[in-house]
């Protein structure tokens, strides 16, 4: 089954924080990664402990990208949250964040 993707209003900022690179690189890795089987859980996706951003994460190197499939909607998979982790921070549009 092919999923739909939407993002949070406020990934657009979220994304503006990258570089144009990192922007192509993330958009690549939704399209190739959550497309299909976004709760299967991979090296490179994982649910997540509760926590105030999202269920899920997709890893790619540094950058991670929180999303969440809609329970009531079967097929789509919402972008809730990209950030960088450095370390052990992680920054969301440039704020420290915890999970």
């Amino acid at each position: 089954m092919r999923y739909v993707i939407e993002f949070a209003e406020s990934v657009r900022g979220q994304m503006k924080a990258l570089s144009a690179r990192q922007r192509g690189v993330v958009l690549q890795a939704i399209e190739r990664n959550l497309l299909h089987e976004p709760l299967q859980e991979t090296r490179k996706r994982k649910p997540l402990r509760p926590n105030p951003v999202a269920p899920w994460a997709l890893r790619i190197g540094s950058l991670r990208v929180f999303y969440e499939v809609a329970e009531g909607e079967p097929g789509i998979v919402r972008v809730l949250a990209v950030g960088q982790k450095q370390g052990n921070v992680l920054r969301i549009a440039g704020r420290e964040v915890e999970l």
